[in-house]
Formats: structure tokens, sequence, C-alpha cells
């Protein structure tokens, strides 16, 4: 049977992605060697890193004056790095979701924090509008895509101060002017490639800023002067997000991407605003294209656990939503295929028949 995977992470990959992955795990490049048990100071290392930085650059217009960086320590370690290596006094923080939230309590271990505007009020289903960014903040920080709720800024915001982004769930999802940011960034584990490696892209003007002394490994410009090497970088994760690149690139970039993902969401928000049984959670102009939210109305609650099971049985994963919100959630990354939304919303109106 066919699978459908909604995972919201780590998600669905390519399956070009995952076989060229393979080949590399058993033998990189006809080299006699898998790609796990190269040195990382090799030169068929280095032309993997080299090309994965170009596509990098390439695929999202990144300008000249910017570094990017390939991690370790997830999202969650550069909650703590940001502030780190840039809050001096106080920083500014837009409150959009669990992922937010944790931002901001690694930044207060470091300075004060203005939370600007928060969505709290509704169980973070809208992003608030109409906020002011304090220009006496050393930066203003978002997250653009809220898995957990289903929410997404499409905005490339001004910001008076360097603006930094969490784009975990949406980076290639859709063209980002970056000249707006001072650091975007992600794990890969959502549209780039597997758990294991986070990107940084960093503009050269923001470091050395802060007078407090930072440790070597926390340091952004340890990892900008080491070429992401100055210990020993993600090896595996690194060449399959290289492989997701080649194969963005293939299919035209992110402009025919973001055409792609809208038109995957909207077929979905339609069922989910037709069908009998299901409401949406978040507000409709704040809906996200990455991980769509929905629950059974109230007088059909009780057939959530037998609508899972059922999507179950068709193949579908992933679909049950976070316990913060409960319901169902369909993460439509770039690598899921129509035809597996169109899976679901077949399977959406046969249960409607069988119970509404």
């Amino acid at each position: 049977m066919k699978k459908h995977n909604f995972s919201a992470g780590p998600s669905i990959l390519a399956r070009e992605v995952i076989e060229n992955t393979a080949k590399a795990v058993l033998e990189l490049n006809d080299i006699g060697l898998s790609v796990m048990e190269i040195s990382h100071r090799s030169k068929d290392f280095q032309a993997v890193m080299d090309e994965t930085v170009a596509l990098f650059k390439e695929l999202l217009d990144i300008p000249e004056n910017y570094h990017v960086l390939f991690l370790g320590g997830g999202a969650s370690l550069q909650f703590c790095m940001v502030p780190y290596n840039l809050l001096n006094k106080k920083a500014a923080y837009l409150e959009t979701g669990t992922w937010a939230k944790k931002a901001i309590k690694e930044a207060k271990f470091f300075g004060e924090v203005d939370v600007v505007a928060s969505s709290s009020d509704k169980n973070f289903n809208y992003i608030p509008k109409d906020f002011q960014i304090p220009a006496d903040t050393d930066y203003f920080h978002i997250t653009t895509n809220n898995t957990i709720f289903g929410t997404e800024i499409f905005e490339d915001y001004d910001s008076p101060v360097p603006m930094i982004a969490d784009m975990s769930s949406d980076i290639f999802s859709r063209p980002v002017d970056v000249s707006k940011y001072g650091i975007i960034y992600g794990g890969a584990q959502k549209n780039l490639g597997p758990a294991g490696v986070t990107f940084v892209i960093i503009r050269d003007d923001l470091l050395g800023k802060v007078d407090r002394q930072i440790p070597t490994m926390l340091n952004y410009q340890t990892h900008i002067d080491g070429g992401s090497m100055f210990n020993t970088p993600p090896c595996l994760p690194i060449y399959t997000c290289l492989e997701t690149l080649r194969w963005l690139k293939k299919l035209g970039g992110v402009k025919i991407m973001q055409k792609m993902n809208l038109e995957k969401a909207q077929l979905l928000y339609d069922e989910i605003e037709r069908n009998k049984l299901f409401v949406g959670t978040a507000e409709k102009d704040s809906r996200s294209i990455m991980n769509i939210c929905f629950v059974m109305k109230d007088e059909y609650k009780d057939l959530e656990a037998d609508f899972l099971k059922f999507t179950a049985e068709k193949g579908m994963s992933g679909l049950k939503g976070h316990r913060s919100v409960g319901g169902f959630r369909a993460s439509t990354y770039n690598a899921l295929p129509k035809e597996s939304v169109q899976a679901l919303i077949d399977a959406m109106k046969e249960f409607e028949k069988l119970h509404a």
C-alpha cells in the first residue's frame, strides 16, 4: 500500500532524494567509500559542502554579504545562540506559538525581552497585526511558520533593527527577501533534509557587538571562520540537504514550489470548509500552507479516533494533531505530492458520507 506521509517532522522527503542519499551511503561518487566514512576535510566532502552552500544561495537569491552555515543542535540551540551573540540589552520578539515561546524563554537569560505582540489570547490561531517594532532593541525575532497551530507569516516585515527569523518549517516553500533579515535559521527536518543539521543564514555585519565573552562553539564567528567545519559537521544530513536542493532546482526553484504548495493547501482548505464534519482552527488570513490544522465540529468530536483509524487504513500517516490543539494536522511540505492531499480529501468525503 502506498503511504501518504503527513508527518510534521521529521517529515517526508522526495523519493529521489532518499534514493540518491542511499546510494551515497553505500558509495559516494564512485570513490569506493561511503559519505558516512570520509573525512569532512577531504576534497570529496568539501565539494559536497561547497555545492550545498552555492545552491542555498542561488535558490534563495541570498546577497553577497551573507554566510550560510550548517550546524548541530537544531533550532532549539539557535534560541540560545541568537541572544548569546546579539542581545546586549534588549530584544523584541513576536509570540505566535510554542516555538516562539521557547525562543523568548532562552533570550531572557541574556537581557530584557520585549514581547511586541502575542496571539496567546486565542491559543495562537492567528498572526498579530499592527504591532510596533521598537527601534531601541538589538534585534526583532519572529517564527515564520507555527507547526503546532497552523499559522504562517508571509510578509517580510520592514524592521528598524536586525530581524531574526526561525524558518524551520517553511524555508524553500516560497520566495523570501533575505536582505530584510539579519539571521534566518532552522532545523532541516521539514523542507530540507533529515534531523541532525541546522542551517543559519547570517549577515556579516551583525557580530562582535555584545559585551560578553561567548564560548567558542556558541560563537557564530567560529563557524563562519571555519566554513561550518570548526568541528566535524553532520555530514550525512548535509549530503541529503544537497540532494534536496538539487531536486528543488530541477523542479524550477522556490517560485514553482510556492505555486505547488498554494495549490495543495487550497484544495485541502476548500474541503475542510465544505465538509460537514470538520472545521479549521486557524483564522483564514493567517492559515499556514505548510501545516493545515483542523478538528471535528463539536457534534462529531467523538469521531476523531475513528477518523484517524480510517485514514491509517488508507495508508495515511502523521495526521494526529499536536496534543495542545487536538484534532488533525496535515503537513503539506514541499515533498508531499498533490496526490497525497487528494487521497486525504477523498477519505474526508468518504467519512462524511458514512457519518454525516
